[in-house]
């Protein structure tokens, strides 16, 4: 998807909050996942697999193998158009998951709590791709092959791909023992409920409308201090009949905090409406899709 140029300083901070959501992903699967057998789908549920069946090999050597050989594909099926950002996350989480055996090997779980565990082993990675998701990246993995399969075939990608979870997950059952594939299979169901849960909250704006007769302050400290745009629609009051202007903006949380205390401060008997809003398609926000 083309990007809209970004500064130097806008493209440090992405890809700074690209590699933190990397390292959530890779923390929870190596020192959560690993060690419990966890079985969650994806690239990591079937490299936990595939290491208990292939001794010889780790699960994050497989890791590695596996999100490389899908990244190579990728390359060679989309060219240039596929994209940087899943190419950059699927090798440094490949890496580091790598990196982390032969720096903090874990022969067993970290506590005794398989429940304690099971919830940071889906909290971490499911978090860390709703940054990704809301980014418009991913890991790579699972995601590629529904991009081979969009290309190539018809076929619901969607309940393609969550049936292929869904029985790398029950796998572990036979794998390993039932308790560990009924972790397995909780850690699944959870896993799509927080990514969705964290993915709205990141979402979130608040939508401001403050009815004014003091407008021009306002605005100057929304465009100037807050670093956003309004839009100012003349009104009129229903009982009193003055003319008002109604300014219209979208902020973050913060911001709405800010602005609330500025136009209380400029205009006692302001109006002020503020609203969630979760899809906002407009520059400094979302390109248009």
């Amino acid at each position: 998807m083309d990007q809209e140029k970004l500064t130097p300083a806008q493209t440090l901070k992405e890809y700074a909050l690209l590699t933190l959501a990397t390292l959530m992903m890779s923390a929870g699967i190596y020192f959560f996942k690993f060690p419990n057998h966890f079985s969650t789908g994806g690239v990591s549920g079937l490299s936990i697999l595939l290491g208990a069946l292939v001794p010889s090999l780790s699960p994050g050597a497989f890791v590695f193998i596996i999100n490389q050989t899908l990244l190579l594909i990728g390359f060679l099926v989309f060219g240039k158009s596929f994209g940087i950002r899943t190419a950059y996350v699927s090798l440094l989480m490949s890496g580091v998951i790598w990196g982390l055996e032969t720096i903090c090997p874990m022969d067993a779980p970290m506590t005794s709590q398989p429940l304690l565990e099971l919830v940071f082993s889906v909290a971490l990675p499911a978090i860390g791709s709703a940054i990704l998701f809301n980014m418009q990246a991913s890991s790579g993995g699972t995601d590629i092959i529904a991009m081979l399969l969009k290309k190539k075939t018809n076929i619901n990608i969607g309940h393609c791909l969550m049936m292929v979870d869904f029985l790398i997950t029950v796998a572990a059952c036979f794998v390993f023992d039932m308790e560990t594939g009924l972790f397995s299979i909780l850690g699944l169901a959870l896993k799509s409920v927080i990514v969705d849960m964290v993915l709205e909250n990141i979402k979130v704006h608040k939508c401001c409308q403050v009815i004014t007769s003091k407008p021009t302050e306002i605005v100057r400290f929304i465009v100037e201090e807050l670093k956003r745009g309004a839009t100012e629609i003349q009104g009129e009051g229903a009982f009193t009949h003055e003319d008002k202007t109604i300014l219209l903006t979208v902020v973050n949380r913060a911001q709405a905090v800010l602005l609330r205390k500025y136009a209380k401060s400029i205009d006692p008997s302001c109006f002020i409406l503020i609203t969630n809003t979760k899809e906002i398609i407009g520059k400094g926000f979302r390109g248009v899709i």
